[in-house]
């Protein structure tokens, strides 16, 4: 059993997934001229890297600026610690990738970009709240631009026939159109685990996991499993709720669900589900896009056969599991004018719809006015199959940031150390309730001393 590590406010913490088209015009200033360094991360969709590379080259060319680039992968936490690394060292990159809670932790390291985000939700309408809740302090302002490239939803990705098999249209239960369902009323929690018990016995196991800090996959789903049933570790006062009858709840239903997971779920990453799915050993798993548009190259016949739907609902609602990234220029940069237009350029629309359309819908702009691209419809094996990816209102669906109930300095500490799929990794083991809840009242303790 993975051990938990302690995080401060300045210590290093997640990762996570994703990234990166053709430019408009620019208007030089004055500001914008030398040298600047910028860490993106590592797409995970074939080409995402490309089109980010072609749309700073353009804006580098345009401006006379000499832009170096770095793709960073998430794997293993680089991208995390990396930022760390460079926050503490105070050097490094001038604008760097923040992923999550990152944004939080080195939030003081950040240059304020007020300025840039007034033009941004002026022209692109308000940022969601999860990314408002992780870069806009009360005291500083925003300390980071909220990017499309890289933030996602998570919802179940799921075989067609395999469901149908089980007598189960999700096709029909989510169309790739403005439309609700009646069958989208029964799709809980308790018939993802009736379908999960099948899957076990069809030898197509759900990739669902519950690794330690690099399966934030995982993370992000349990998250948005308590949250279902209104179970928070730590509430918005920083009390303990370990003891409400949400959690024995919902750690009754987790107790049933989790004899289903894989037998090697404790060791997942985050590309263990998506390598399960491309290899056609698993039915269902929640992912943004990614694991689809990989099949869509090497498994095309995996690739047709999928569809991504909201997902299930709980007693207290339906949560899907986000994750956000950011971009933030360094107060110790050298160059924070070029900095922070070459940002501003990248979140313009032209660059947004660009990008997206590169990445087969993968990357979500978190900007009211940039939910209307046409990618999410007309993406195909099969077609439509990624319309239900972005929160739809018609889908009385809400965004689940991970222990976001809890005040940050503790929250970022649950989600970094993954209490939540360490508890489902003890019930697994066949720990009992009042244990699991004993272990978790230690962690829990011990963010707070």
């Amino acid at each position: 059993m993975r051990k938990a590590f302690k995080v401060t406010r300045r210590g290093a913490i997640k990762l996570a997934a994703a990234a990166t088209t053709l430019p408009l015009v620019h208007i030089r200033t004055a500001g914008a001229a030398g040298h600047v360094k910028i860490g993106f991360w590592d797409h995970w969709v074939p080409g995402g890297n490309n089109i980010m590379q072609k749309q700073v080259d353009a804006w580098a060319d345009k401006n006379k600026v000499s832009v170096e680039v770095d793709f960073i992968t998430g794997n293993g936490n680089k991208l995390s610690l990396t930022g760390a690394a460079e926050a503490q060292a105070k050097t490094g990159h001038d604008v760097m990738t923040f992923y999550n809670w990152d944004v939080h932790n080195y939030a003081d390291a950040l240059e304020p970009i007020d300025d840039v985000m007034a033009r941004l939700i002026a022209a692109n309408g308000e940022v969601n709240k999860a990314c408002t809740y992780l870069a806009k302090k009360k005291k500083s302002g925003w300390v980071a631009v909220p990017t499309s490239s890289g933030t996602q939803t998570k919802p179940p990705c799921a075989r067609i026939s395999w469901f149908r098999k089980h007598g189960l249209d999700v096709q029909a239960m989510y169309p790739a159109r403005e439309a609700t369902s009646k069958l989208a009323e029964g799709w809980t929690w308790e018939a993802l685990l009736h379908y999960a018990e099948l899957a076990s016995k069809d030898g197509m196991t759900f990739g669902l996991g519950m690794g330690g800090s690099t399966n934030t996959d995982a993370t992000d789903t349990h998250g948005a499993l308590f949250r279902s049933f209104n179970a928070s570790l730590v509430d918005s006062e920083g009390a303990i709720q370990l003891h409400s009858d949400q959690m024995k709840q919902v750690l009754e239903f987790a107790q049933r669900l989790v004899k289903f997971y894989p037998d090697e779920a404790v060791s997942f990453d985050d590309a263990s589900n998506n390598r399960a799915l491309i290899a056609g050993k698993s039915a269902l798993i929640f992912n943004p896009p990614s694991a689809w548009a990989v099949a869509k190259r090497d498994a095309p016949q995996v690739a047709a056969d999928c569809w991504t739907f909201p997902a299930p609902s709980g007693p207290a609602g339906r949560f899907v599991p986000t994750a956000s990234f950011f971009w933030g220029v360094y107060n110790f940069s050298q160059n924070k004018s070029a900095g922070k237009e070459l940002v501003e350029y990248l979140m313009q629309r032209p660059q947004v719809e660009a990008r997206c359309n590169a990445v087969d819908g993968y990357d979500l702009p978190p900007y009211a006015k940039m939910a209307d691209f046409k990618i999410w419809e007309e993406v195909e094996p099969p077609k439509g199959t990624v319309y239900n990816y972005p929160i739809r209102p018609w889908h009385n669906q809400q965004a689940s940031l991970t222990a976001s109930e809890a005040p940050p300095d503790v929250a970022v500490q649950i989600y970094a150390n993954a209490i939540h799929n360490q508890m489902l990794a003890r019930l697994k083991e066949g720990q009992t309730i009042p244990q699991v809840i004993a272990w978790t009242q230690d962690q829990l303790s011990g963010f707070m001393r």
